[in-house]
């Protein structure tokens, strides 16, 4: 089996190696069953840090092109793509609740907790309003990726992904680069006829734990009423999932341009692996929608910072933890860089660069420690005409909210979306 090695010398050596690969559109390895367009697709990348960054030095002051008013120290590492990213403030996610479960609600805009009569409500998330346009003809119509070391004491919430379905139900997130390999490249210890028995399997189970709803609702309260319901909306979406996993049985996923992943990568080179993964995915078309929760402890732990990323956000008080925090601030934005230097790298379909067709959005549900206003939201890319770039906005109205931000990105990429959350409506400043 073969180990991909994580030295930064052999990260280079594979990157220089596979550059050829990644300056082609849809080489023959990378081959679905899509045929190549003249139009490649929109794509849309949510990337979710959890814990906000340092209010002194991350965040700028005045609005204007960033050429202009330079970066911050914290935005320093995206000096080269200064004038490819925009930053947008005074946006607030009017349902978030509670700063310890700040990846909860951030793609949902739901207060979790104030829907009456139920402990715990969540939304469909903007991802998958997303993926429902721009999935419809991709093997996967979105891929949430996520990392089971980053759960409530992170900033994230939960332990699973960014992502929530119709019913407000968490989606599991692929959680190591060997789960996200194994999902996008072809196994050669699967056969058809194992993955044939897999879904039978799949099947059966759904068979044994279906239940006649029409009979047994009569006969329930209200609100067990709409637990069964929940239960019901569930096993259709597993259900749809297996539809479409025989429905692409017979089309061969791409060949891995590289060897499986080594088990016990962590941090910087686990995200940069994924980052690498995921423009793979784009380029083959194998899916037009991702969500990244970033595991923002496992970066500390890399960097050699020995403290909880709940315990860093208090850096008010300690000199060190301001310098970590800070230290934390710029070793996020470099990643956020890698990914865009990969985007513009990469080419898509036409030639042009895979850049030019995404929208790639990076922040937080915090803003720093435990603030949920105004919150940090850049994003960049090509993939939206209209949207302005190289600039920091400053809303007009405080607590503008953190769906309209969500809404006109969707909107921009063309998904046919006129309210989304709490949306009042888009964000004009946004727009040229």
């Amino acid at each position: 089996m073969k180990q991909f090695i994580t030295n930064s010398a052999t990260r280079r050596s594979f990157l220089k190696g596979t550059a050829a690969c990644f300056s082609v559109p849809f080489l023959e390895t990378f081959a679905t069953a899509q045929a190549a367009v003249a139009t490649p697709p929109k794509r849309m990348i949510f990337l979710g840090c959890g814990f906000g960054f340092t209010k002194e030095t991350f965040y700028p002051t005045e609005a204007g092109r960033f050429a202009d008013i330079g970066l911050t120290e914290g935005l320093s590492p995206l000096h080269r793509h200064q004038d490819d990213i925009t930053m947008v403030s005074n946006l607030t996610n009017l349902g978030a609740s509670g700063p310890h479960s700040g990846s909860t609600s951030y793609l949902t805009g739901a207060n979790v907790k104030g829907t009456p009569g139920k402990q715990f409500f969540n939304s469909i998330s903007c991802d998958q309003v997303a993926a429902r346009h721009l999935g419809r003809e991709t093997r996967f119509p979105s891929l949430a990726l996520a990392d089971s070391k980053s759960g409530g004491n992170y900033g994230h919430g939960t332990g699973l992904s960014l992502s929530w379905d119709e019913a407000g139900n968490p989606l599991p997130g692929l959680e190591h680069p060997r789960d996200l390999y194994w999902t996008l490249f072809a196994n050669p210890n699967d056969s058809r006829e194992e993955f044939d028995a897999r879904l039978r399997r799949k099947q059966s189970i759904l068979d044994v734990v279906r239940l006649d709803g029409g009979a047994v609702k009569r006969t329930l309260s209200k609100p067990d009423q709409d637990k069964l319901d929940e239960y019901f909306t569930g096993v259709r979406q597993i259900e749809k999932g297996l539809e479409r996993q025989a429905a692409w049985a017979d089309i061969p996923k791409p060949k891995a341009p590289f060897g499986e992943p080594a088990e016990k990568l962590t941090g910087e080179e686990e995200i940069k692996l994924m980052c690498d993964m995921i423009i793979v995915a784009l380029q083959t078309d194998s899916t037009r929608v991702v969500t990244y929760r970033l595991p923002t402890q496992s970066v500390l732990t890399g960097m050699g910072i020995n403290l909880q990323a709940h315990n860093l956000s208090h850096y008010g008080f300690s000199e060190p933890r301001t310098l970590a925090s800070q230290q934390r601030d710029k070793k996020l934005t470099e990643i956020y860089g890698y990914f865009l230097d990969r985007l513009k790298e990469a080419k898509d379909s036409d030639g042009s660069r895979l850049f030019d067709n995404c929208i790639a959005s990076w922040g937080t549900n915090i803003r720093s420690g435990h603030t949920l206003k105004n919150v940090p939201a850049i994003f960049a890319g090509g993939g939206g005409e209209k949207l302005r770039t190289g600039e920091h906005i400053i809303l007009p109205e405080e607590d503008t909210p953190l769906a309209n931000y969500w809404l006109t990105l969707m909107q921009q990429v063309g998904v046919p979306v006129e309210q989304f959350s709490h949306s009042t409506g888009t964000v004009g400043e946004m727009l040229v």
